[in-house]
């Protein structure tokens, strides 16, 4: 069952732009919202990356600055966005889920990109 209600004009914007003559294909569906995050989402921003620790069950807030998508074929399950610490370099770049992601500083449209993604989980949908 979701875990959000539904809500018209977000999935209006999901079938019409996102998964759009994606004709229920899987790897269609993970480009889709992968060319629409790359197009939407304004970077660099500053987020907090939550993930549970693994040495317990605690979640473990960490700055980072997103710099971009990850490449397209690391985005077939997930989609998976590059960041850095901040005042890293360009040696620590890593990639996280955008679903661990909550945009500290981001413009409007890239909030809405994010939380068009974190809809799509929330509401149980897949590629």
């Amino acid at each position: 069952m979701p875990s959000v209600e539904r809500d018209e004009k977000r999935e209006h914007r999901i079938e019409t732009e996102i998964i759009v003559d994606t004709d229920n294909d899987k790897e269609e569906r993970a480009m889709g919202w992968y060319y629409y995050l790359d197009d939407t989402l304004n970077v660099p921003f500053m987020a907090k990356w939550k993930k549970k620790s693994r040495k317990s069950s605690e979640i473990e807030e960490k700055q980072v600055e997103v710099i971009g998508m990850a490449p397209d074929d690391e985005c077939l399950k997930d989609m998976y966005l590059e960041v850095v610490y901040p005042e890293g370099n360009d040696e620590d770049v890593f990639s996280v889920k955008l679903s661990e992601l909550e945009a500290i500083d981001a413009d409007s449209e890239t909030q809405e990109a994010i939380a068009d993604w974190h809809y799509w989980l929330a509401r149980g949908y897949k590629f």
